[in-house]
């Protein structure tokens, strides 16, 4: 039985990583789980200066899942460098860097300084405003989508995998865009823009008023997304967005996705990944599949 899946010529043992910012860089959640036995790490977003991230409170809970606000709070590229690849290099797991950025500049100082970096492979994170543009985010614009992959590829040493927004009205346009970008890969979904209110202070219950919704409530929306970015272009997808157990990962690989990320799970359930895996395992043993990859957007009428 091979579990094995190849992500733009990146051999994984399995397709089961963690989804950025719901991971650290994996040293919080290393006693809790077996590295070694991940397909993937993907660490929190990095930019190329340390980040405070938004006011608090930042968190909520709400039906079927969270809202965050954190605003990608990390400590820069130089910091992430010096502590958290060597930490990772101790792993037999592939290492994904997650990339953030308010400009095109800002980005690419991040990717030049990971190019000589121990890392297999790069995740863009598009959700970020354009400062230069008046705050709309990159992945909410083929044209900004379509500029930032190309620009990415021009100083990446790495495989760049382009993380798509869920808020756009269209899926598929922005998974072309990156296609013609020259992305290596894709990954969806990012958060779904959600609000609380207290109804007794009537006020927001976040500092920042919205937040990204992530959880079980937004898996169908997310299985959608992927099947329908299947079908639109011929680069590997990396399913998430509410993956909570082995069925949930098993339907997005189903829809079409080549690897999937786990992220609020992580949060009920630290051992979950770890789960996830095994849960995978089973289900190609009751069902007698010998390769993973031939349940890759298997879904049929």
């Amino acid at each position: 039985m091979n579990t094995s899946v190849n992500l733009c010529g990146v051999t994984l043992k399995n397709p089961v990583m963690t989804a950025s910012g719901t991971f650290g860089s994996g040293a919080e959640f290393s006693e809790f789980v077996d590295l070694n036995k991940l397909g993937a790490v993907v660490t929190k977003g990095v930019a190329n200066v340390p980040w405070e991230g938004n006011p608090t409170p930042r968190v909520a809970e709400v039906y079927g899942g969270m809202l965050n606000a954190v605003g990608l709070q990390n400590p820069g590229i130089d910091l992430f460098c010096q502590r958290d690849i060597p930490f990772l290099q101790q792993y037999d797991t592939r290492i994904i860097v997650n990339v953030c950025g308010h400009s095109t500049e800002e980005y690419v100082a991040v990717v030049e300084r990971l190019a000589e970096e121990p890392i297999d492979m790069m995740e863009i994170n598009i959700s970020c405003p354009n400062v230069k543009e008046g705050g709309i985010a990159f992945g909410q614009d083929p044209r900004a989508v379509e500029a930032i992959t190309a620009e990415m590829k021009k100083h990446a040493k790495q495989p760049i995998i382009m993380k798509l927004s869920p808020n756009v009205t269209d899926i598929t346009e922005m998974a072309r865009a990156a296609e013609a970008g020259g992305a290596d890969a894709l990954s969806l979904i990012n958060t779904i823009t959600g609000m609380k209110i207290d109804i007794h202070r009537q006020r927001f219950v976040l500092a920042n008023k919205t937040g990204g919704m992530s959880g079980p409530a937004i898996h169908p929306v997310a299985v959608r997304m992927v099947y329908q970015t299947a079908q639109a272009v011929s680069l590997p997808i990396i399913g998430m967005g509410g993956i909570m157990n082995a069925e949930d990962a098993i339907e997005m690989i189903l829809a079409g996705a080549t690897a999937v990320s786990v992220g609020t799970a992580n949060f009920t359930n630290p051992k979950v990944t770890e789960e996830i895996v095994e849960g995978i395992e089973n289900y190609m043993k009751r069902y007698q599949v010998e390769n993973l990859t031939d349940l890759v957007g298997a879904v049929h009428e």
